[in-house]
């Protein structure tokens, strides 16, 4: 059983909430990662992977205050739990000792490397 569960997209997202820190809504989650990534998001997609995220405990949210400008509807903000932190960092450490084990000669190009 895997100790934390986190897909690519999920993590890109929890880390986006991050830098975003107290301005993490849909829309502006959805803006830093197209601008941060050069990769476009669905709404769908996102909204799907903060919902997913919330299911696991890695994140919890609030509703700001209602806006006209939103025609009355209030932003759903989102902050990273404890949980979410530790299954950050655990995915941070294994990618960290997972680059460490690979040799240097694998990354880099030589006269031996052969074209598959």
């Amino acid at each position: 059983m895997k100790k934390y569960q986190l897909g690519e997209f999920e993590e890109v997202v929890m880390l986006t909430v991050g830098i975003l820190y107290n301005e993490a809504y849909g829309v502006s989650i959805k803006k830093e990662i197209e601008e941060r990534l050069s990769r476009k998001v669905s709404v769908g997609a996102l909204q799907t992977a903060l919902k997913r995220l919330e299911d696991k405990g890695y994140l919890k949210s609030h509703e700001g205050e209602a806006t006209q400008e939103r025609a009355g509807r209030p932003k759903r903000y989102f902050v990273i739990t404890a949980l979410g932190k530790r299954a950050l960092e655990h995915i941070r450490s294994t990618r960290e000792k997972l680059w460490g084990a690979i040799p240097k000669i694998a990354l880099n190009p030589g006269k031996f490397d052969t074209a598959f």
